[in-house]
């Protein structure tokens, strides 16, 4: 059956809610980047669209001259920007090569500072605070990588982290790809075969664990599972466990393991290690699909294209510098654990936090800002409207002086979360919301410094990012809804998957929709003032009778009621169509009735579209989450479809899939 667009925007009189001030604007670095060009005679670019415009047109005197403005750190740029540069990966035609002459050192970039400044601070939930000096983070990261070379390690090799978000985490991470070793990453609290989809298809040499972590309230081990995971991958030569627990952890069951300490002091002499300048599209990290649909995929990340996308991303969208004390909530299961890590290259000062954001009664987060002067900070849009629908008013006991940025990811920010920043964070505050993804390493759309917030709105395309929505025919459209694409190649693409030399995989992700344009598989559209909203992923898409519904718009209408703690909608198969079915957790002390199921339609009717309206409303107790805690809409539905999920080990709480399982009401 043929679709239609979703009905009318309904962000088209989205209004301003921030701007940023003659001051600072003038003082923005992405100001000083558009006179940097202009001295360079390569044009004057007033305003954000006409530089961005620049930066799409221009490709290559764009990313070279980024290169330039953000001093990459190099032993050469060469002078070929881009080989094949109109080509993406996995075409017939040769796939671009950016910089194909250039060698440089990731790592080397994120230590280019060496000075006594704070360059990480971790915070557990149990209280404890550690902080460490670019000078001494430089040091460790040469021990670390000299025990490294002592096993052999070395250009190509898997070096893996089954690790919280702490600093040795960074130091083995910067220790591994300083020697052109790559890293990969999984949370500890993935369960083994989670662990094992992953590392068991990338065979790392030394695996780097905690013996376990912190969280909400309890003490997790890891040992446990770590025996098991050892046990299962034959490539390990080396398995070095980091004291959280235990002061000093037993060890004994794992017979190739050492401790944190003894593997430092190691490898002699670490002023002897060499760090090698490599290629710009030498593998840096492997990276993982989220797995809920069969096995995960393995993304291989280059370490030019992430570090020069990491320092636009940084110093132009963040206004990053040496001043500012950063922080995002992730796991090191996440992407965003990479992103933040790279600020280091800034030359900022990065807060590291482990356990649950929800500790101290919601406040441990927030709390932070004030303690450690927090000047960019970063969430889910959940963790937001999870604080709003808590009652919390940060402003009320925080002082939040030094808050400038607020960053969110994750899913789309309903117009309610904008709001609740403005009213009970700072008005003087610019509230990025950001989309990419893992598959890019980085963000498609994200903020400004230079441009108005909107109600509800992503403020731009990203710098060097040609972004547009198409609709079915692969039209450019504005103001309906459509599907993201990417235009043009950009240097942090993947280089290509693990285990698919011809690119089979990676071409199918990505290129299989429309030839030489990378679909990304989100559902949006572009404002008329040329912001972006996120709907939802395509692949969610509801489409009753026809119609392409995004599953943000259902979400912004039911979460904003008080009963509703959270909800998920799929799409039904039925009767030869599809009916939307929403699923809705209850707040404490309500009950889903006939009065409160009538309150939601009415509200998804007036505020959305008759075609949001779902067929039926169920209460379900919780709802599947990825451990990255987005929720999992294709699981349920193939769960309610009476279909396999295939891999249950990718999610936080499996067990909440038997609440959609064959229930009665959905039969009729």
């Amino acid at each position: 059956m043929p679709t239609t667009p979703g009905g009318p925007s309904r962000a088209a009189d989205n209004p301003i809610l921030w701007q940023p001030t003659e001051a600072q604007r003038r003082d923005a670095a992405l100001t000083a980047f558009s006179a940097f060009l202009a001295d360079r005679g390569l044009g004057d670019y007033p305003d954000y669209p006409s530089l961005h415009a620049f930066s799409v047109t221009e490709r290559e005197a764009f990313w070279s001259n980024l290169w330039d403005f953000v001093a990459v750190s190099a032993a050469h740029k060469g002078d070929v920007i881009a080989a094949f540069s109109d080509t993406f990966p996995g075409q017939e035609t040769p796939r671009v090569r950016w910089f194909p002459e250039a060698r440089l050192n990731y790592a080397s970039n994120l230590m280019r500072y060496r000075d006594e400044q704070v360059a990480l601070v971790s915070l557990l939930e149990n209280g404890q605070r550690r902080e460490l000096t670019y000078a001494q983070l430089f040091v460790d990261v040469q021990r670390v990588a000299a025990a490294l070379q002592g096993l052999g390690v070395s250009a190509g090799d898997r070096v893996a982290g089954f690790m919280p978000n702490v600093i040795e985490t960074v130091v083995a991470m910067l220790a591994t790809t300083s020697l052109g070793a790559i890293w990969s990453s999984c949370s500890p609290d993935f369960g083994i075969s989670g662990v094992l989809d992953r590392f068991g298809q990338i065979q790392p040499k030394v695996l780097f664990s905690a013996d376990g972590y912190h969280y909400n309230g309890k003490a997790c081990d890891s040992l446990q599972r770590l025996e098991a995971i050892v046990d299962a991958i034959p490539s390990l030569e080396r398995v070095v466990v980091v004291p959280i627990l235990a002061a000093i952890p037993d060890i004994n069951g794992l017979g190739v393991a050492c401790l944190w300490d003894a593997f430092c002091a190691s490898g002699g002499d670490p002023a002897r290690v060499v760090f090698p300048d490599l290629p710009f599209d030498h593998p840096l990290f492997i990276m993982y699909s989220s797995g809920t649909t069969g096995m995960p995929k393995c993304i291989i990340h280059g370490a030019g294209g992430t570090l020069l996308q990491h320092l636009k991303e940084h110093r132009l969208h963040c206004d990053l510098d040496r001043s500012d004390t950063f922080f995002y909530f992730t796991t090191c299961g996440w992407m965003m654990w990479n992103w933040l890590v790279s600020g280091l290259a800034s030359g900022a000062t990065l807060v590291l936090y482990d356990g649950s954001p929800f500790a101290n009664d919601g406040w441990i987060l927030l709390d932070a800002i004030a303690r450690e002067g927090i000047t960019v900070f970063g969430v889910s849009a959940k963790y937001i409207a999870a604080l709003d629908k808590a009652g919390i008013v940060p402003s009320d006991r925080v002082d939040l002086s030094s808050l400038r940025t607020i960053l969110s990811t994750g899913s789309p920010l309903a117009h309610e979360g904008f709001r609740y920043v403005y009213e009970n964070f700072k008005q003087d505050v610019c509230l990025s919301s950001i989309s990419g993804g893992t598959d890019i390493l980085s963000c498609f759309v994200g903020g400004c410094p230079t441009k108005p917030v909107r109600m509800g709105e992503i403020q731009a395309a990203g710098l060097g990012m040609a972004v547009e929505i198409w609709d079915e025919q692969g039209s450019a459209v504005t103001g309906a809804k459509g599907e993201l694409v990417c235009t043009q190649p950009f240097p942090s693409m993947p280089t290509g998957f693990w285990n698919d030399p011809e690119g089979v995989l990676y071409k199918k992700a990505y290129f299989s929709q429309w030839p030489n344009t990378w679909a990304h598989g989100d559902y949006g559209e572009v404002t008329a003032s040329g912001g972006f909203v996120i709907h939802g992923r395509s692949d969610a898409v509801l489409n009753p009778g026809g119609v392409r519904i995004g599953t943000a718009e259902v979400y912004r209408q039911v979460e904003r009621l008080e009963e509703i703690q959270e909800s998920i909608v799929i799409g039904q198969d039925w009767e030869g169509d599809v009916r939307v079915v929403l699923f809705v957790v209850l707040a404490p002390g309500y009950e889903l009735d006939d009065d409160l199921c009538g309150r939601i339609r009415a509200a998804i009717k007036e505020n959305a579209t008759p075609r949001h309206v779902p067929a039926k409303i169920l209460a379900v107790t919780d709802i599947p989450r990825t451990l990255s805690g987005k929720i999992v809409e294709l699981a349920v539905r193939n769960v309610v479809h009476g279909l396999p999920v295939k891999n249950t080990d990718a999610l936080a709480n499996p067990e909440a899939l038997a609440l959609f399982a064959q229930r009665e009401e959905l039969r009729h």
